[in-house]
């Protein structure tokens, strides 16, 4: 049997001259025991299959069922009917494999997302699903050639780490000990060193640290690769294991990094604009037709790709936190008490609503936040002179708020030990990292970005458990 077959995104490109053509897929609707709507995933467009009803084997018809993986060879003709250029007449028909119509949960009808976590499995065969995932594709492309063309070097961190990069300590522990029978120590603690690895581990929430290691003799790395928390969220912005891009950059600061973020951003963006045009048109459209139920207030300020053309267009403003603060504490919405969360003084850690007011509202354009305060962020970002901010930065979006964090590196290893004691961080366990800083230390910076959170962005999406295959959350682990 041959399985040479022509992709049906390439068949509707292709100009009909009655040629044969074998294609395979999967199909969406058959009407009249005569029109095939056939997909195989390589666009968002069906391919209208015409058989041949009345010299059709009628046992075979039946066996045309939505969700039947079928072959079709036929000849591809200009069409004759509305809404497709070209069409297959098909001279033969194969199955590969039933679809019992009564069971198969994905019918020819709308089904709420709700639903179709519940079937993930089969959610990839929807039109939204099949649209996602595509632009999913095309976002993860995009990055990699970004930092490939940057002369970046793509660098596998470990999933498995003795560290807490975060100093969250929300973290899966990993273990090989039965439950049941843990070995302890004299004061009664469980006695890791009895364990596969012989001291307490866990699963990755950060490449970041690993990827500092490597940066520090190859110059520019990036990871891209699963991390997880044990945090019990029930948010829509949340998942317990999750992409991170975190690029790590030496000989650079603060400045260098919001370049090279911003620069990346807007070139993932460009690229999916061009090249999944259809499908993120669908699913703008998809998100027009959500929106009309819901109050003026409550929808969207601009279309999908007017929000993404947006990000594109326009400079990203640079905004230090005190400066945010003064802006947002004089705000209307704050004044009259509007913000959930009302700004009160220095130091507040901003919220989503906030970070969309300086990005929507006032800016009226991406925002990278710089300067914060150092007692609410993460002790390997660099102290500024001032004794009471880090060189950290924020990248602001419309819509969703925070989609980059990152910040210039603490180098000094007399700054970092002390901000390390400060915040209870075991040196002895970091001796591996404080080393970068004994030999041959200099300025770097990097930033982590959320892998999901930018393919929920440029998706429209509003549940980013609706942007990755299998999502992991509290409660759910399912296929």
């Amino acid at each position: 049997m041959s399985f040479n077959r022509t992709p049906i995104a390439e068949v509707l490109q292709t100009d009909p001259k009655s040629q044969e053509i074998t294609v395979m897929g999967w199909v969406r609707t058959f009407r009249n025991n005569q029109f095939i709507a056939l997909n195989d995933g390589s666009c968002l467009k069906t391919l209208q299959v015409v058989v041949d009803y009345e010299n059709a084997d009628p046992a075979l018809l039946k066996r045309i069922t939505t969700g039947a993986a079928i072959k079709i060879v036929g000849s591809l003709e200009a069409s004759q009917g509305r809404g497709q250029k070209v069409e297959v007449k098909a001279s033969s028909v194969e199955i590969f494999g039933d679809s019992d119509p009564e069971k198969y949960p994905l019918q020819p009808k709308k089904h709420s997302l709700e639903f179709l976590r519940e079937i993930a499995h089969l959610r990839f065969r929807t039109n939204t699903f099949g649209a996602i995932f595509r632009i999913r594709h095309a976002v993860s492309f995009a990055i990699h050639q970004y930092f490939n063309d940057q002369g970046f070097y793509y660098i596998h961190s470990p999933i498995i780490t003795g560290s807490d990069a975060e100093g969250a300590g929300e973290m899966f522990q990993v273990s090989t000990l039965s439950p049941d029978n843990l070995p302890k120590t004299e004061d009664g603690a469980v006695d890791f060193k009895q364990d596969f690895f012989g001291k307490a581990t866990n699963l990755t929430v950060s490449g970041q640290l690993e990827a500092e290691l490597a940066a520090l003799a190859l110059s520019k790395v990036y990871t891209f690769g699963p991390t997880f928390r044990a945090e019990n969220s029930h948010t829509t912005r949340h998942l317990a294991e999750f992409w991170m891009i975190e690029p790590e950059v030496a000989f650079t600061d603060i400045h260098g990094n919001m370049d090279l973020a911003e620069g990346m951003l807007k070139y993932v963006i460009r690229y999916c604009l061009e090249h999944c045009h259809e499908d993120l048109e669908f699913l703008e459209q998809r998100l027009i037709n959500e929106e009309k139920n819901k109050p003026q207030n409550e929808r969207s300020p601009m279309s999908l790709t007017e929000k993404l053309e947006f990000c594109v267009a326009n400079e990203f403003e640079r905004v230090t936190y005190t400066e945010a603060i003064r802006i947002l504490k004089n705000s209307k919405p704050n004044k009259k008490k509007k913000f959930q969360f009302v700004i009160e003084e220095w130091g507040a850690d901003l919220q989503s609503e906030h970070e969309r007011y300086l990005v929507e509202k006032h800016f009226k354009k991406p925002v990278i936040l710089i300067d914060y305060p150092k007692d609410i962020k993460s002790f390997y970002m660099r102290q500024n002179d001032d004794g009471k901010t880090v060189a950290a930065m924020d990248i602001l979006f419309p819509g969703i708020g925070e989609i980059v964090g990152g910040s210039q590196r603490e180098e000094r290893l007399d700054k970092l030990t002390q901000r390390m004691e400060e915040m209870d961080i075991p040196k002895e366990e970091m001796e591996w990292f404080l080393d970068t800083r004994r030999y041959g230390t200099c300025p770097h910076a990097g930033y982590g970005l959320g892998f999901g959170r930018l393919v929920l962005f440029i998706t429209g999406m509003a549940n980013i458990r609706d942007v990755i295959p299998f999502p992991r959350y509290p409660g759910s682990a399912e296929f």
